[in-house]
């Protein structure tokens, strides 16, 4: 239809359309599609050729972990080793069972079918399913460790229907003398979701893999832990091993060298027996710690296997505290072990040490009268006398005389009240009171009674086991001993000399007369000829005499016993401390210190000691403690509630129980403290041989008569 109304012009010819033209269309359509084409073409080839070239590494290297799998290997961790190289912590083959949360299906059904298979206690099955509820995804959760070759080859069988099951063959963390090393070395355990965060390194998350958790385990992480190796295999679409291909051996952590003598560590604290408290014992030439002992402990194996609720429990429930480390953590008035410090802080102010003073059995200080342990008196004491029977009415009337600025000075010069540069998490440095201190803490003025009380390591005074084994090492050198606990490290102190051989042969002389001579430690003389050991008694008073006397009633109540010592006499060579916690006075504490001696001079007199000891208590430390659970766990089962997530939270714990037992004494800091009889005083002669030890625990010993003074 035409519509004449919208042509603009004439009406056109049709085009004609001829063979020519069409040939002509279709080679220019030809052509432009060509051109695009071959535009792809080109951009084709050069994609090719840049994956080819350029991304040439990256799509090798996924193509081969589509075909290989690259595991790590987890390092060994270097040995720790005590001075003459025998193994602290060492490792041990083993076969290994873990769990990855993230690759389970049924965790529930899967740990149970793991308990069958294992043969694990309800409590351990327990155990796991409460750890892998909380795990991060990718955190491994360890199941058994130390698996027989049969129990790993039947798990192995079974792995496709476990996934997420990781079995292997490693390396695992060993303590060959178990609880006797707990505190000191420490333990290792699987790295915590905020270890991860805070050093993302694949190695914290591969399967077997530890890191140090507590004690030298985790102060010296960088040193033990080591390169780790690897080992590559080929494997089927679906994951299974066709071969192996490359294996890189892994590099063992460096060993660390201690200071430590395994054999005395192991002895002191299985020689403290059933009491709880600490033996530290040093090289007064050289400062070496060599021994660190802390009793009761934990076996440092069970934490490094992933501690369970019913173990915890029974440690968290004691009100022993098996898990403080009481060498470092544990403070104390340190009682009468101050009398020979203060003696030279005596002469060092002036006092003549033949001059006496008349003890009665007590002094009168302003207002309240203050006792000696003797409640009939010593007669006329000079200060010889004063620290051998302990007389407490001599330094009640010198130290008035000096005050006690002089008195904290040489505190500190002795190592009280000092933390010491050794490779430790931390320790505790005690109180040294004077003036300013008062003031400063408790916005109060010194009074003539601060002084009394410090004077015989009451009051405000708080030491630790460390802090008295070093005092006792310069007591007995004159020189400014400084501990030491690695063999690497500089022995430091002997380059200055800290008081006048005068001064410290006489202080030397009369805690020599404290053991050997009518002094209050006559049974803790060596049984040996020839050698003679120094030392002083010390009870320290916790509580108010209205709570308690001290020897009996509630264990927390009792007095603390303390020791300290060096010898031989002469020529000293090992120094240290026993502190015994409410052990009802120093007849607790002075016998261990004896047969410590005795094990160091004598091993086999020592040892046949302390089986006699052992016989009566039970058997070892660790057979003890091993015993002690399997009651618990039959009592309690798994009915005791989970421990806490982390382990750092237990020590946190542990570490604010301490430092509110610390504080304990400062209740009765501002009373009269009455002073406890220190021990009997013998009056044997020196040379004569010492009594056969105890079968249990020494009994508070009780007051000296009139005769036992007499003599």
């Amino acid at each position: 239809m035409k519509i004449p109304f919208l042509r603009d012009g004439p009406e056109r010819a049709p085009r004609m359309i001829n063979a020519s033209i069409l040939r002509s269309s279709f080679e220019r359509r030809g052509l432009l599609i060509g051109a695009v084409q071959g535009g792809v073409g080109v951009l084709l080839a050069l994609r090719l050729g840049y994956l080819a070239i350029a991304e040439n590494e990256k799509y090798r290297l996924e193509s081969e972990s589509n075909r290989v799998n690259l595991t790590l290997v987890p390092p060994r961790r270097g040995w720790i080793l005590d001075r003459n190289g025998a193994p602290l912590a060492s490792n041990r083959a083993d076969f290994r069972v873990d769990l990855i949360p993230e690759r389970l299906v049924d965790a529930d059904a899967t740990i149970d079918r793991l308990g069958q298979l294992l043969s694990l206690e309800p409590a351990r099955i327990a155990d796991i399913k409460d750890k892998v509820s909380t795990a991060r995804g990718f955190q491994p959760v360890e199941v058994a460790s130390g698996l027989g070759y049969e129990q790993f080859a039947a798990l192995s069988v079974r792995l496709p229907d476990l996934p997420g099951v990781v079995p292997q063959r490693g390396f695992s963390r060993f303590y060959p003398t178990a609880s006797s090393v707990g505190h000191l070395i420490g333990y290792v355990g699987p790295a915590s979701a905020e270890e991860y965060e805070k050093d993302p390194n694949p190695l914290l998350i591969t399967p077997g893999y530890k890191i140090g958790k507590d004690g030298l385990e985790k102060q010296f992480e960088k040193s033990l832990r080591g390169v780790p190796g690897a080992r590559r295999v080929e494997v089927t679409a679906g994951g299974r091993i066709v071969r192996d291909l490359e294996t890189r051996e892994d590099v063992q952590g460096q060993p660390i060298r201690l200071t430590i003598d395994g054999p005395l560590q192991d002895y002191a604290a299985r020689r403290i027996g059933l009491e709880s408290g600490s033996v530290v014992v040093m090289d007064c030439r050289t400062g070496d710690l060599l021994c660190m002992a802390s009793m009761p402990s934990f076996d440092p194996n069970s934490f490094s296997d992933g501690i369970g609720g019913v173990e915890y429990a029974m440690l968290r429930d004691d009100e022993r505290v098996p898990l403080r480390n009481k060498v470092l953590k544990g403070l104390y008035p340190p009682g009468s072990t101050v009398k020979p410090m203060v003696s030279m802080a005596f002469m060092q102010a002036g006092i003549d040490p033949n001059e006496t003073v008349f003890c009665g059995g007590g002094l009168q200080v302003g207002n309240r009268r203050f006792g000696c342990w003797n409640r009939r008196g010593h007669g006329a004491v000079d200060m010889a006398k004063g620290i051998y029977q302990s007389c407490d009415v001599y330094f009640y009337a010198m130290a008035q005389r000096i005050g006690m600025d002089p008195i904290a000075a040489m505190a500190r010069r002795c190592g009280m009240g000092q933390e010491f540069p050794l490779p430790v998490t931390s320790q505790f440095f005690g109180t040294v009171p004077d003036p300013a201190w008062k003031m400063k803490k408790w916005g109060r003025e010194w009074q003539a009674f601060d002084t009394v009380n410090a004077t015989i390591g009451q009051g405000y005074m708080l030491s630790s086991p460390l802090q008295l084994a070093v005092m006792a090492s310069r007591l007995a050198t004159g020189k400014h001993v400084m501990p030491r606990l690695t063999l690497d490290t500089k022995p430091q102190g002997f380059d200055k000399i800290d008081f006048p051989a005068e001064q410290v042969e006489y202080v030397r002389k009369a805690m020599s007369d404290v053991v050997n001579g009518p002094g209050t430690a006559g049974r803790a003389r060596l049984p040996i000829d020839g050698t003679l050991m120094a030392g002083k008694t010390g009870t320290a008073q916790v509580v108010s005499l209205s709570i308690s006397n001290g020897k009996s009633g509630p264990w927390k109540y009792r007095d603390h016993g303390l020791f300290i010592f060096f010898a031989p006499y002469d020529n000293p060579r090992y120094a240290g401390a026993v502190v015994i916690e409410h052990g009802g006075g120093s007849g607790a504490a002075y016998p261990i210190a004896r047969d410590v001696m005795t094990f160091m001079f004598d091993p086999a007199k020592g040892l046949e000691a302390l089986a006699a000891l052992e016989a009566g208590w039970g058997g070892t430390a660790q057979q003890r403690l091993e015993a002690r659970y399997a009651a618990y766990a039959a009592e309690r089962g798994a009915s005791v509630s989970r421990p806490p997530r982390r382990e750092e939270e237990i020590f946190d714990r542990v570490e604010a129980e301490a430092r509110r037992a610390a504080t304990q004494p400062e209740a009765i800091a501002d009373e009269v403290i009455a002073p406890r009889p220190e021990a009997n005083p013998s009056g044997t002669p020196p040379g004569s041989p010492a009594p056969a030890p105890a079968t249990a625990p020494a009994a508070p010993a009780p007051a000296p008569s009139a005769a036992e003074i007499s003599e």
